[in-house]
């Protein structure tokens, strides 16, 4: 790639990426776009919630959204993944895997974060199949269904109202002693949501399809879907490289014009917030291109 300097480097090629380099390739801003081509949400068949889109596939709503941008002439891609961003006088001055170097006046950070598997055989390969994160994105296509939700705590309990309201066969599964109050217990038995503590073994499943739980006991549950929060961890080491700090959550701090505390860095999409959806990243994206675009005429002007 002959030209290495750029008005906007975006990390993150998927939904808020893309939205995002739109804003900036229509103001006529100069972008790169570095992204490795794994996103979170590869292994899910069809994806819901967002209009003109519903249904498709995940893989089909980013071909079709890297068309778009594509048609914007001082948009560019770069196939791989960061592995050193620094703060420069001028700007930021971005690594890629192949060792080639990239400076920018600004930064918007869509890259996403990283889901970290419980240590459960069969967990991984249905996850995002029949192993779900969200009732909004999913919830419809397994309404009614032997439904479970696979958590703890205060997120189970709140959890647990959403998902009632899809199915009335559920089950919270702990997978060992319930940290609930005596009160959260008996609002859940009122429901005729089963709380099983028992250690989970494995998830029997076919192709990705959950078969029935098998718990170290011995016993054995039939299941159709389950829920599941399971911790995460950003993509690129933006606290560490950048400064840029993190929630209580783990998720990259923004205001409400997506800038995070570093000056000139911006995020957006699933690594600031829990809202994991197409749309809910498009539409952060799509802002985030346009706020740093207003940066930019400020300074330039």
């Amino acid at each position: 790639m002959a030209n290495k300097n750029f008005d906007v480097i975006i990390i993150g090629g998927s939904y808020s990426g893309l939205s995002a380099a739109m804003a900036l390739g229509r103001s006529l801003r100069n972008v790169l776009i570095i992204d490795h081509g794994k996103p979170c949400n590869r292994q899910t068949p069809h994806s819901h919630n967002f209009v003109t889109h519903d249904g498709k596939t995940p893989g089909e709503i980013a071909k079709l959204a890297k068309e778009d941008v594509e048609k914007y002439e001082t948009v560019r891609f770069y196939n791989g993944s960061v592995v050193k961003t620094a703060k420069t006088t001028e700007g930021f001055e971005i690594e890629g895997s192949a060792g080639e170097k990239f400076h920018a006046k600004k930064l918007i950070l869509a890259s996403g974060v990283k889901d970290i598997m419980p240590d459960i055989p069969g967990f991984a390969e249905c996850w995002g199949i029949s192993v779900i994160h969200c009732p909004y994105c999913h919830g419809y296509e397994v309404k009614n269904q032997i439904t479970g939700i696979l958590s703890n705590g205060e997120m189970a309990y709140e959890f647990s109202k959403l998902i009632f309201n899809l199915t009335k066969n559920l089950t919270l599964f702990t997978n060992g002693k319930a940290a609930l109050s005596k009160e959260q217990i008996e609002k859940l038995n009122q429901n005729k949501i089963i709380l099983n503590e028992d250690e989970i073994k494995e998830i029997k499943h076919e192709q990705g399809s959950i078969q029935k739980i098998v718990f170290k006991n011995g016993k054995e549950i039939p299941l159709q879907a389950l829920y599941a929060k399971i911790p995460f961890e950003q993509n690129i080491q933006v606290s560490a490289d950048l400064g840029c700090e993190l929630t209580d959550n783990g998720f990259i701090k923004v205001d409400m014009m997506q800038k995070t505390n570093i000056p000139g860095v911006f995020a957006c999409g699933d690594n600031v917030t829990m809202m994991r959806s197409v749309a809910n990243a498009v539409a952060q994206g799509n802002f985030a291109g346009a706020v740093v675009n207003k940066e930019l005429c400020d300074e330039e002007f």
